[in-house]
């Protein structure tokens, strides 16, 4: 029988198991780590005003996956997801797909309409964007040299109304 997969907003309690799990995440720099800390820092200062949503999946009493997502400010409709990861042993088990469903149909619920991911080009995010479009998101924009030079910026949209 397979354990239950919970989603449910994060908690204080739950900071250092998400730390955890997106320093164990090799496709993020530390550089990308301290600002995933910042915006989980201003979830859980005001979940309400933030302008955030952090969510985690929880199997057996432990993380195993993350996704932070937002409205996009000065858009009417449009949402950011910010972040998505699963732990390396929870990974091609449903886990980002069922986290990233869970946001999709809250934004819906929210009255969004355009769901944007914004990723980087280099290999390491190779697995993250056959994800992206697996899961029905469109590469839309490339910006090249936006994060280094010969890493673009790619965009990609999903539109949900």
């Amino acid at each position: 029988m397979t354990a239950k997969i919970v989603i449910r907003p994060m908690t204080p309690n739950d900071k250092a198991a998400v730390m955890q799990l997106l320093r164990n995440t090799p496709e993020f720099k530390p550089n990308e780590i301290v600002i995933a800390e910042e915006v989980i820092d201003t979830y859980l200062h005001s979940p309400a005003n933030s302008g955030y949503y952090a969510k985690i999946a929880v199997m057996d009493s432990e993380i195993i996956g993350y996704i932070c997502f937002g409205p996009t400010p000065l858009t009417e409709g449009t949402w950011d997801i910010y972040w998505n990861a699963v732990s390396q042993n929870n990974q091609r088990t449903g886990i980002g797909k069922a986290l990233l469903s869970y946001a999709e149909k809250q934004i819906k619920k929210a009255r969004g309409r355009i769901i944007l991911i914004e990723t980087s080009s280099t290999i390491n995010y190779e697995k993250s964007r056959r994800f992206h479009i697996s899961q029905g998101y469109k590469l839309v924009s490339q910006i090249k040299d936006f994060y280094a030079v010969g890493d673009d910026k790619l965009i990609f949209r999903k539109n949900i109304s």
